[in-house]
C-alpha cells in the first residue's frame, strides 16, 4: 500500500464526461465525491472518447482496460 508522497501519484480513476475541442471533463470516479476536472487533450491518450475509462498514476494518464 503506497503511504506518504507515494499516494499522490495514484492510482486515480476517472472517466471521460465530456469532450470540449482541446480538452476533456474527467469525473473521478474512486471516491464518493466525484471531483470534476478539466484536461487538456494534448495530456491524454489520443483514442480517448466519452465514456473512456482512464487511470491517472505517476504524472501519465493511460486507458483502464
Amino acid at each position: 500500500e503506497k503511504t506518504g508522497e507515494d499516494r499522490y501519484m495514484g492510482p486515480y480513476h476517472y472517466i471521460v464526461r465530456q469532450i470540449d475541442g482541446d480538452y476533456a471533463h474527467l469525473l473521478r470516479t474512486d471516491t464518493a465525491e466525484g471531483e470534476e476536472i478539466l484536461v487538456a487533450r494534448a495530456l491524454l491518450p489520443d483514442e480517448i472518447d466519452e465514456g473512456t475509462h482512464l487511470v491517472w498514476e505517476d504524472l501519465c494518464y493511460r486507458i483502464e482496460l
